[in-house]
């Protein structure tokens, strides 16, 4: 796909998610890490405006001198920025405004992609389309958060559940004992954080084909796996108690039986559908239960050709680190992974809130180890010998 074409098709899928808001919703901020709709609407036009436009456009006029401030992220070498927490405090400008916004700064983008710019401009382009479907996925799950805390429990629409997937395939498949090259070798788009390719040496073992369900889950609820401190990391014992955390993010226990917040609303969990919305400290709780481990992320990479993934952000093992050789970019775009290497755990294979060609089996997802308003889900070693 031309490179217009495809700025075309991802700035409108934004638009599309968006469509399916009523205006009340634009706006409503419930948790701080979930930023309103508007600001994601403004926040990926910003990329554009700030990378492309103002610095290779001649005589370039600014939409609104404000928005920079506004909606900017987290990019020091940009400016002074609202605060995460309070993007919710903004309900000037109007989402009308944020999508004229929107406008202009595509018709500007377009006229300046006919101009023949650079490859060095087109792949800051492509950053900034991969940037704004990162965007779409967080839309989605932050727009869940929202609506998942309504007491009303709102459908969002009645076909976009997102958790009634099931596993299609079982068993486990074995890696052998050896040394494999790790990290994103192709010629297309990849983030910084995935290059820097290094070999590992890797024990043998088996790893499930399958995500642990809501049934398997159920069982580790019933066996008292939230009431266990021998299952915890002590980070994680004090959260389910600082919390009072009994189940999965979305669960409530209604008339003796468990029910789960969709975007299609309250609905019974279907033990048989696929486990979602847990953090790092669940997941390794349940595989200690299971007696077990979850793999590290280059256990997973390298058994990634012969899995079924890409329903659930899947919990690894591994700490985000950069890879050896890993090298920041000069500027504000070196902002973009570099300097959240610390507290963080890695996340592999992509979910069904990602958008369409945005996840490769080099994908460093990464989040803190609370975290769990994505669509997160757990896979387990099986074994470590690699015996079948």
């Amino acid at each position: 796909m031309k490179i217009l074409e495809k700025y075309k098709a991802i700035r409108s899928e934004t638009i599309e998610i968006c469509k399916l808001l009523q205006p009340d919703d634009y706006s409503i901020q419930v948790v701080k890490f979930a930023s309103p709709a508007k600001w994601h609407l403004a926040h990926t036009t910003w990329f554009f405006e700030t990378f492309i436009l103002k610095e290779n456009v001649a005589n370039y006029k600014e939409f609104d001198p404000n928005f920079n401030f506004l909606f900017n992220s987290y990019y020091n070498h940009v400016g002074d920025r609202v605060l995460q927490a309070n993007r919710g405090n903004l309900s000037r400008p109007s989402t009308d405004e944020v999508l004229a916004y929107r406008k202009y700064v595509d018709n500007k983008m377009l006229i300046y992609l006919q101009s023949n710019p650079p490859q060095i401009i087109l792949d800051l382009v492509i950053l900034g389309l991969n940037h704004e479907q990162q965007h779409q996925e967080l839309l989605i799950t932050d727009v869940k958060y929202m609506l998942g805390h309504n007491p009303l429990f709102p459908v969002f629409h009645a076909d976009f559940n997102l958790t009634s997937d099931f596993n299609v395939q079982f068993g486990s498949v074995k890696i052998d004992a050896g040394i494999y090259e790790i990290g994103y070798q192709g010629d297309d788009f990849c983030y910084d954080n995935e290059l820097g390719i290094h070999k590992v040496y890797i024990d043998s073992f088996k790893l499930e084909n399958h995500l642990v369900t809501n049934g398997e889950y159920m069982e580790f609820m019933d066996n008292g796996g939230y009431s266990d401190f021998n299952l915890w990391l002590d980070e994680g014992w004090t959260w389910v108690n600082e919390n009072t955390i009994n189940a999965p993010l979305y669960w409530h226990k209604i008339d003796g039986e468990w029910h789960q917040y969709t975007l299609a609303g309250l609905k019974k969990v279907d033990r048989n559908a696929l486990l979602s919305h847990v953090n790092y400290f669940e997941a390794n709780a349940f595989a200690e239960w299971k007696g077990t481990r979850l793999p590290t992320e280059f256990e997973w990479e390298v058994a990634s050709q012969k899995l079924n993934w890409g329903k659930r952000w899947e919990w690894t093992n591994s700490a985000y680190l950069p890879y050896p050789n890993f090298i920041k970019e000069n500027g504000a775009v070196g902002e973009y992974n570099g300097k959240f290497m610390v507290n963080k755990m890695v996340l592999r294979g992509a979910s069904v809130a990602t958008s369409k060609n945005h996840s490769r089996d080099t994908y460093r997802n990464f989040f803190h180890p609370s975290e769990r308003w994505q669509f997160t889900g757990i896979r387990l070693i099986k074994s470590n010998d690699g015996n079948i």
